[in-house]
């Protein structure tokens, strides 16, 4: 796994923001995409977007306009700006690294060799 530290999950009611971080030394600022997913019980984890050495950024269409990816090489961290949530994005949210070179959609969790461990977004109607 990849040791990072992840915040930022938590509770929110629908049309609010949360912002997730992950820090990761050694692999935010390598040349492979890094890049957040998500996973509910009983489904496949989806990718929900990537960011790639870069800058170059990729998103599932379904957040699309209301979520941004970011990273700050300076110190090792991922972020994932979260706007107008909506219930159906309730997840648990993983970052993961060591992936393509390039950011492009669809964003395949197979292709990512690192994982973090995942925090818990939940959003009321």
């Amino acid at each position: 796994q990849v040791r990072v530290a992840i915040t930022g999950g938590g509770s929110v009611e629908a049309g609010g923001s949360l912002r997730l971080s992950c820090e990761a030394p050694g692999y935010i600022a390598n040349r492979r995409c890094v890049s957040w997913f998500r996973q509910v019980p009983g489904k496949e984890r989806e990718g929900v977007a990537a960011i790639d050495a870069d800058g170059s950024t990729s998103y599932a269409d379904s957040v699309k306009g209301r979520f941004t990816i970011s990273k700050d090489t300076s110190n090792y961290t991922l972020y994932l700006q979260m706007n107008s949530l909506k219930p159906e994005d309730t997840a648990m949210y993983y970052c993961a690294a060591e992936g393509p070179v390039l950011a492009r959609s669809p964003i395949i969790k197979d292709m990512y060799n690192l994982w973090g461990q995942g925090t818990q977004v939940t959003v009321s109607s």
